[in-house]
């Protein structure tokens, strides 16, 4: 319905004339205060004031004649956003509404109702890592790399990306420094306490895992999940307290990472998961994409190669593009969907976090997985627009049908950056 417009006199004596000519026993007929509203785009409840208004006026023996209170009164005129002053202002001064309004000498409900109406647009800025131009050509590369041209369909497509193996690295904490629940208005409030919240209990996990497999009618033949490794040892305890006597083996979270630990990770424990868990029918050259963190060996690192090459396997390590956390699918949303799971779980204890972390990752759909890879889909196709720069939002286009079939949009300029990756080489 639209909003009752302003009345002018010659508007609100029609009215009482369309009542008058629809009197029953000196009174509007059943239904005629409805049509009046409706014929003249206004109000019932106005339609009854300007009734009751010429009711008074006819007792009182006087001409029906019906105007505005104050002549020429008109309502209030609403304040226009101002946008070269609001972008004149310094990004600091418009962090919060508080401070816009203040900047602008405008009401906090004021800017409030801009930001309501979409006149003014919230905006959460996250900051990325700085590019050099070789990090730009890297990535850009990158994702070329990523592309194949279908001659049968005469389309250019993306990868499978199946026998990419993706790996990262991330703490787990038993609790948040802050956190929100909701209790019953007679309930206690949770007291929690920790000796320093600069120092709360957390274990580093390494998790590996592919693009799940799925039939033509949709059924998931490899899930994808290779293994999360928890990076803990067994120590003994160095001395008696109210839980256990001194001795007890009890599990540590290594605080230290160095290369001989991410060695033993990836020899001990990837490896063996990667034999045990992969399809017959897969391929057998198999890639590890890891970032550039220090402690990560590098694929000439001979105890690894001779540990890769086995049961007929060649597996390789990569190395993602420099400065470039939104080309690996850890960070792309997998790890935020394994902690949200683990935050349900109530930890106390490095056991704790170890077992919510596992089943957390365990209950994770490989459908969740799949949309992840469509999200880095989407990361290369804005990073090949922005010529390799990370200027960019994630964008939804992971239900686009395009997407899910691993093809571009016939695009010229995506075939034109296709056609010219040979520059590149």
């Amino acid at each position: 319905m639209r909003p009752p417009k302003d009345l002018s006199n010659q508007d609100r004596n029609k009215i009482v004339q369309y009542l008058l000519a629809n009197l029953k026993n000196g009174k509007p007929r059943y239904g005629a205060m409805k049509e009046a509203a409706s014929l003249f785009n206004t109000s019932q409840r106005m339609i009854t004031r300007l009734w009751a208004a010429a009711k008074k006026q006819k007792e009182n023996g006087q001409e029906i004649y019906l105007a505005n209170a104050k002549p020429g009164a008109t309502r209030r005129k609403r304040i226009q956003v101002d946008i070269e002053l609001v972008q004149s202002l310094e990004l600091q001064k418009r962090s919060t509404i508080r401070r816009l309004a203040v900047g602008i000498n405008q009401s906090k409900s004021t800017v409030w109702r801009w930001v309501n109406k979409g006149l003014i647009r919230a905006h959460s800025s996250a900051i990325k890592p700085d590019l050099t131009a070789p990090n730009k050509l890297l990535r850009l590369r990158f994702s070329l790399e990523a592309l194949e041209f279908d001659h049968i369909m005469s389309a250019v497509k993306f990868k499978t990306m199946d026998n990419t193996i993706h790996v990262d690295e991330k703490w787990f904490y038993i609790t948040k420094a802050s956190n929100r629940f909701y209790l019953t208005p007679g309930e206690g409030d949770p007291h929690r306490t920790c000796k320093s919240k600069a120092f709360i209990k957390k274990v580093m996990f390494v998790c590996a895992f592919c693009r799940p497999v799925f039939s033509n009618s949709g059924e998931c033949l490899f899930d994808g999940k290779i293994g999360i490794f928890p990076l803990i040892e067994q120590l003994p305890a160095k001395r008696n307290s109210k839980n256990r006597p001194a001795g007890t083996m009890e599990t540590k979270p290594i605080q230290s990472v160095t290369k001989e630990i991410m060695k033993g990770c990836y020899i001990n424990q990837l490896l063996p998961a990667i034999y045990q868990k992969w399809s017959e029918f897969g391929s057998k050259l198999i890639y590890i994409q890891q970032d550039n963190a220090k402690p990560h060996i590098l694929d000439s690192d001979p105890e690894f190669r001779a540990a890769a090459t086995a049961h007929g396997f060649d597996i390789r390590i990569v190395q993602q593009p420099p400065n470039s956390p939104d080309t690996n699918v850890n960070d792309l949303g997998w790890f935020r969907a394994i902690q949200s799971i683990q935050e349900e779980h109530a930890c106390y204890s490095c056991d704790d976090i170890v077992k919510a972390v596992e089943a957390s990752y365990a209950a994770l759909s490989p459908h969740t997985l799949n949309k992840v890879f469509l999200s880095l889909q989407s990361c290369m196709v804005e990073i090949m627009k922005q010529r390799g720069h990370n200027a960019y939002k994630i964008p939804h286009m992971r239900k686009d049908a395009l997407m899910r079939a691993g093809e571009l949009p016939r695009d010229w300029r995506f075939l034109r950056i296709w056609w010219k990756s040979a520059l590149l080489t």
